[in-house]
């Protein structure tokens, strides 16, 4: 009963972050906002939350992965191959020692791969701490599209990292040669597993529901439990269940290509996904917050075995990790971008400088989040022989102070950095959607003529009936296909589009408040107010994605 009342307690708190962070009369990111809620409860309950660390791994990583697997770009993340994996592996790596030496300098008390495994877990960024700071302020497509891929990967790189450093704190010994042997299997065994186990249960689905059918929840239920067999068969062989959990992803999203899925299922899909990203996020920051009190009272005292009795050492600490990063990543975004330059001319290519705006606030926009927090706290409570983890509780207690004050500085600097900055237009994309809106339409129009022919056309009646509304149907597509050649100036187009959108988006509101009504005055049944509903719901959906 303990168990579960800590459950909904840390749901209704991710509930009503969701509720304050929109009272609030200025702009501040969730994460901070569900931090100081997890912060107040731990200050006024006496019952506090005992992590299992290889629980909280399992439960939260995962689904967390998969879905930044399964979303991400796959186009951004190929045609920016070179910048992602710059910042995805080279950047880690030099995350990892330098920040390891900066550590193990400043706390000589914690042991050196303690110090490692520290900088490996604040190496990853967080693509949805990011996107909490930014969704007021626009920012550059493809400046969003590496950032969603570095973190794709660097959660994988930097974990497993982590995971070494981990290994050789518990045995004290590290060797280059097997640790390399070790992670070509991890990593390799890892991304081929989790692609397997993503490509044959969905493989598996398809051929049992053809057959027999399939309830419309069934393949929800079979999508959110895809990362959990991933994970746990590359565990159980050795493998790396995080590189897994993303290969499981990007499979699942190339096997959707097929179009297999019903469209209901898609769109209750995607809304179960966005609840469990909601949520799992929601909770890893309000058990971050109502850890702190007791991480803060560790770290002091490791502070004080460190030499230095004043608890002001931890804020000294904190500010120089993050420091260390902010410097390290904008040094390596300059100079990747200058070798990108100088490549480009190389190729007789046109090089531009970007803005120096842009630089610095990609180098700020490596802001911490979910995944540093469920891998810190995975870190052992005990040493093979009974002993406490050295350095635990600091090393805990600094990585959740990198997660606030890169938040922290990522919500102040990023919308100042990035309000008015004005990008050079990418009419790639526009083409790339206008061709295929085109494509699809073509398409439409071939099957609908079809779909006419084979139809039994009955009498005369019947026929004209028939062919009114095939008439209707194909208006909707020539129009689409029209509107590429009607001579007519693109902005008057498009100001025409917003004020179609505008009234369409108005009568179905209008619709929707009429069906309410009548169901208020039971002029109709509840379950049909339900079902018309839903049809406008979706109508109305598609206008305002």
């Amino acid at each position: 009963m303990h168990s579960i009342e800590i459950v909904l307690t840390m749901l209704l708190l991710v509930i009503a972050s969701g509720y304050v962070v929109r009272m609030l009369p200025f702009a501040l990111p969730l994460p901070l906002v569900q931090i100081a809620l997890g912060a107040g409860v731990a200050a006024v309950s006496d019952h506090g939350v005992v992590l299992d660390p290889g629980t909280f791994f399992l439960l939260f990583l995962p689904p967390l992965l998969f879905l930044d697997g399964w979303r991400i770009p796959k186009e951004g993340l190929f045609h920016d191959a070179r910048a992602i994996l710059q910042l995805a592996f080279g950047l880690v790596v030099v995350t990892v020692v330098g920040i390891g030496f900066l550590v193990h300098w400043m706390i000589p008390a914690m042991p050196l791969a303690v110090a490692f495994a520290l900088a490996a877990i604040v190496s990853p960024t967080d693509p949805v701490a990011l996107s909490s700071i930014t969704a007021r302020v626009p920012i550059p497509r493809r400046l969003m599209h590496v950032l969603e891929g570095e973190s794709l990967l660097n959660d994988a790189s930097g974990l497993v990292c982590f995971r070494f450093a981990v290994a050789a704190a518990m045995t004290g010994h590290f060797s280059l040669v097997s640790a390399s042997l070790t992670f070509l299997w991890v990593a390799l065994g890892g991304i081929a597993l989790g692609a397997l186990v993503a490509y044959g249960i969905s493989k598996l689905h398809v051929g049992i529901t053809r057959r027999f059918g399939q309830d419309s929840g069934l393949p929800i239920l079979v999508s959110l439990l895809t990362p959990f067999g991933a994970y746990l068969a590359a565990e159980h062989l050795g493998a790396s269940g995080i590189l897994a959990a993303v290969a499981a992803g990007i499979t699942t999203s190339y096997v959707e290509l097929t179009g297999v899925a019903l469209a209901s299922t898609r769109v209750q899909r995607a809304a179960v996904w966005d609840s469990v990203q909601f949520t799992l996020n929601g909770i890893a920051f309000v058990l971050l917050g109502e850890q702190l009190p007791g991480i803060l009272a560790g770290a002091a005292a490791s502070v004080g075995q460190s030499g230095h009795l004043n608890p002001w050492w931890l804020l000294l600490y904190a500010l120089a990790i993050n420091v260390g990063l902010a410097l390290l990543r904008l040094a390596w975004v300059w100079i990747s971008l200058r070798m990108d330059r100088a490549a480009a001319r190389r190729r007789g290519e046109k090089a531009s400088r970007p803005p120096w705006r842009l630089v610095v606030a990609t180098a700020l926009a490596g802001v911490r989040g979910a995944i540093t927090l469920a891998g810190v706290l995975t870190l052992p409570l005990l040493m093979p022989d009974g002993s406490a983890f050295p350095a635990r509780d600091l090393a805990i207690f600094l990585a959740a102070a990198v997660v606030l004050l890169s938040l922290a500085a990522a919500s102040f600097g990023l919308p100042r950095l990035l309000v008015g900055l004005e990008m050079p237009p990418e009419p790639h994309h526009e083409r790339e959607e206008y061709l295929a809106r085109r494509s699809a339409a073509k398409a439409a129009l071939a099957a609908i003529e079809r779909k006419r022919q084979d139809l039994p056309a009955g009498d005369a009646d019947e026929a004209e009936i028939l062919a009114s509304a095939a008439t209707r149907v194909m208006a909707l597509y020539q129009r689409r296909l029209g509107d590429g050649d009607t001579g007519i100036d693109a902005g008057r187009l498009r100001k025409a589009d917003e004020a179609e959108r505008a009234l369409r988006l108005a009568a179905l509101r209008a619709e929707r408040s009429e069906i309410f009504a009548l169901a208020r005055r039971h002029h109709l049944s509840d379950d049909l107010a339900r079902k018309l509903v839903r049809e406008i719901d979706l109508v109305e959906s598609r206008y305002q994605s």
